[in-house]
């Protein structure tokens, strides 16, 4: 897609109030008018031999910041690529170029003198330091000057009917300036929208800067902007390399900058995607040209899957994206368990996802270690290449058991002894099942089918039964202690009484309707992650939260984004800074795939 810019007045009134202008004078003119001033790197040149007599070139690759044309900056700085900032600033001052009247006594190229082809390759600052994006980059550095002088041969001569002819013999000019930028979906989805009013993504985009009017010395030919992230895509869909599949799209970009547009009529795509397949076929690059491939897709009622409109990235697109956090501290039961207590192939995939791009991903959860252990290990996210370990920190039991650096315990809070022995005994009184958390293993005094199932449904270690309350409290430091009943059991009768018989000196909380909690007076998931983040001299600025219940209260608001799941209780969503979706819809990917990068 081809877009073209407007008009500036006050680069007109320049141009008129002086008359005699040598050619450099009034391109400098111009640079004032619609640049900022930029301080200039060396640059070094790259000959590209022709394989035809008509026109001499060689290639500059310039690594100063453009003064002129290029939007989005240079890329390379001492053998580095430099990255372009956020374009708006400079975007909004060279929007006003395009349809200029200049003066037509512009001195052109002196007969013999070399054309250079000055190409400023850009990586836009969102996309993340990917080694194969960088390759890529500086792969360009050599292709994008050898498509432009195999698109400039015989263009003079060439008889299409339909290529708008405003750039016909580059032989006139002195040099000719193009700029191609790397980004992501969202990058270019923002210029379709400011560009075109189309708020999608496109795979690529060009912008023509080229005024025929001004008589400039120079030809230049506009920006091309490639979604690395859509390309990706595309490669995988059509089977070729991602190098393949962005070579495609810089072809098709060159061509609408040199006047052709498939969308005016067939004739127009027919002689566009012949002069597609002749520049790919005569560099010998792999694939066919993007026209062909998309007809191939209609044909094949196959077509490449939409980009989404709604901020979520793709999966397996977090690549192209810089993480938003450093930490993701993340709730098990009703936020990464789904309904079944199970960890989905989604939400795992977005974990490991997010890992591999430097994101630290920390469970903080009521559970026990073993038990998030034993969870992850079914999805391959424990050990050493997972997201936890017996080293690796992690908030647990309520933040009453904080692990930090190589796993080694940096806090401990126990429940007062009297509060655990009077919770026993109301639990034989009523027969209403207990369980002690002792640091890794659980404890109890009476077997019930709702002991059991604290094992086999939510993976906590097999309970033990304790002979008496004595033999239990004497057997380890006890954490909190865990009620089972029913939901109404617990709202109706547990809960008032434990929180008026506990004031003072412990707490009660809720994960689940059918359970209880009764913990230290002042204890949470929150002060667990509080203490974690100052043992790594981290700050809540740098952390998102996700959770769904009561106990996530604390942990969310301390964030610097809270997401609670649409399960969650009213009184963690009214905390959060976003509702997300449900844990049995994926809420921990969604997340992730929409607000972590």
């Amino acid at each position: 897609m081809r877009s073209r810019l407007p008009p500036i007045p006050n680069l007109l009134r320049n141009l008129h109030s002086s008359p005699h202008l040598s050619s450099m004078a009034t391109t400098a003119l111009i640079f004032r008018s619609v640049c900022s001033p930029s301080s200039s790197l060396p640059t070094f040149r790259s000959p590209v031999t022709s394989s035809r007599p008509n026109i001499p070139f060689s290639a500059s690759i310039s690594t100063s910041k453009p003064l002129f044309g290029g939007l989005f900056g240079s890329v390379s700085r001492d053998g580095d690529w430099m990255r372009s900032g956020r374009f708006r600033k400079v975007y909004a001052s060279q929007r006003g170029y395009r349809k200029v009247r200049g003066r037509s006594s512009v001195r052109r190229k002196e007969k013999g003198k070399e054309l250079e082809l000055d190409v400023k390759i850009c990586v836009e600052e969102q996309l993340p330091d990917d080694p194969e994006i960088l390759d890529i980059a500086e792969m360009l550095r050599l292709n994008v000057p050898m498509a432009m002088k195999l698109a400039f041969d015989d263009l003079k001569d060439s008889d299409y009917k339909t290529r708008d002819p405003a750039i016909d013999d580059v032989g006139q000019y002195e040099n000719v300036e193009l700029s191609l930028l790397l980004c992501n979906d969202d990058f270019i989805r923002q210029l379709n929208k400011d560009w075109r009013n189309a708020d999608y993504a496109t795979d690529v985009l060009s912008m023509s800067q080229h005024v025929p009017e001004l008589n400039l010395p120079m030809l230049m030919l506009g920006d091309i902007v490639i979604s690395v992230e859509t390309a990706a895509r595309q490669a995988e869909e059509r089977g070729h390399t991602l190098l393949d599949e962005i070579r495609i799209l810089l072809v098709h970009g060159l061509l609408h900058l040199m006047g052709f547009d498939h969308e005016l009529s067939d004739e127009a795509e027919s002689e566009m995607e012949g002069e597609e397949e002749r520049l790919l076929k005569g560099l010998g690059w792999k694939g066919k040209g993007l026209i062909q491939s998309a007809s191939t897709a209609e044909d094949d009622e196959n077509p490449l899957p939409n980009t989404p409109t709604d901020g979520r990235k793709k999966e397996g697109s977090l690549r192209f994206y810089k993480p938003k956090f450093s930490y993701i501290f993340c709730d098990m039961d009703g936020t990464l368990l789904n309904s079944k207590s199970q960890i989905s192939e989604t939400n795992a995939k977005a974990l490991k996802e997010a890992s591999s791009r430097g994101v630290k991903v920390v469970i903080a959860t009521g559970k026990t270690r073993p038990a998030v252990l034993t969870l992850l290990k079914s999805v391959d996210l424990a050990g050493k290449d997972g997201i936890a370990s017996e080293y690796s920190p992690g908030v647990f039991i309520q933040g009453l058991l904080v692990y930090g650096t190589q796993g080694r315990e940096i806090h401990r809070r126990n429940l007062d002894v009297d509060v655990c022995r009077e919770a026993f005994n109301y639990s034989v009184e009523h027969n209403i099942p207990l369980i002690a958390f002792s640091e890794n293993r659980c404890l109890t005094l009476f077997n019930h089918p709702l002991v059991d199932s604290l094992h086999t449904i939510y993976n906590e270690p097999k309970a033990e039964i304790m002979s008496s309350v004595d033999h239990l409290l004497s057997s380890g430091e006890v954490q909190k202690v865990l009620f089972l009943d029913t939901a109404e059991g617990v709202a109706g009768t547990l809960r008032p009484y434990w929180s008026e018989a506990t004031a003072g000196r412990a707490s009660v909380v809720q994960a689940q309707a059918d359970m209880l909690e009764i913990v230290p007076p002042g204890s949470s998931k929150g002060s667990g992650v509080r203490m974690l983040l100052d043992h790594f001299g981290v700050t809540a600025d740098e952390v998102m939260a996700i959770g769904d219940g009561e106990n996530d209260i604390e942990m969310i608001e301390l964030a610097s984004l809270g997401i609670a799941l649409s399960n969650g209780t009213e009184k963690t969503k009214a905390v959060a800074n976003v509702i997300g979706v449900s844990n049995d819809e994926d809420g921990v990917a969604d997340a992730i795939y929409r607000y972590a990068f």
